[in-house]
């Protein structure tokens, strides 16, 4: 994502809590994104720097700020907005198609997204769909694969933003998850397309494309 924001002139930061960031102010963004990550949301013992980020999203959808999740992201929004995330029936890794769920009469955001879509995917979670926000899409592993909340908050469980390079890391260093079963491939096969990635990347951008307008 950042190529599209710099190419617009807007300003980046970046907060590590796992490193030991300190909170930004909330008037020192407009958006916020919150990425993935091995933790779970109920991992606040073990990350205790969890709480610090879950209010930073909490009072940034408050605020009415565009907040957009990706994977553990997603499941930070779900969260405190009250839905449950728990573990997934299947695991979820590699290239499988979502369906869309919302038409482009219900949100302009929604219109973003092709119909069907094959998608990078990395997780063994799942959330429900918070009150008031309306499914983005599905797929036959997850039946919740995003969600949209009042034009400015979107959850997205897959991935768009993933690379050739991000998920060869991705392959390097989590391989241990990649067991064999119904919705996981092997890193061969999820590397083997370089063309996809391309897809996906321009989908992100035609979303962030459309967030820009409606912020």
């Amino acid at each position: 994502m950042e190529p599209w924001f710099l190419q617009r002139e807007h300003q980046l930061s970046s907060t590590h809590f796992y490193k030991g960031d300190g909170v930004p102010s909330r008037d020192d963004f407009d958006w916020l994104v919150v990425m993935g990550g091995p933790m779970g949301v109920h991992d606040d013992l073990e990350y205790p720097w969890l709480r610090e980020e879950k209010s930073l999203i909490r009072e940034s959808i408050d605020g009415g700020k565009i907040v957009l999740g990706i994977c553990l992201g997603a499941q930070l929004i779900a969260h405190v907005m009250g839905a449950k995330v728990t573990k997934n029936e299947h695991r979820e890794i590699g290239w499988f198609p979502i369906d869309r769920k919302t038409d482009d009469s219900e949100s302009p955001l929604a219109d973003a997204f092709p119909e069907k879509l094959d998608v990078f995917h990395w997780h063994g979670d799942t959330f429900e769909i918070p009150q008031g926000a309306r499914l983005l899409a599905t797929s036959e592993a997850c039946s919740n694969q995003g969600f949209l909340y009042d034009n400015q908050v979107v959850a997205l469980q897959f991935h768009l933003e993933t690379t050739p390079e991000s998920a060869a890391a991705l392959v390097q260093n989590c391989s241990g998850e990649l067991d064999g079963s119904k919705y996981v491939q092997s890193g061969t096969e999820m590397l083997s397309d370089a063309s996809r990635f391309d897809r996906i990347n321009r989908v992100m951008a035609a979303l962030l494309e459309k967030l820009e307008k409606v912020s």
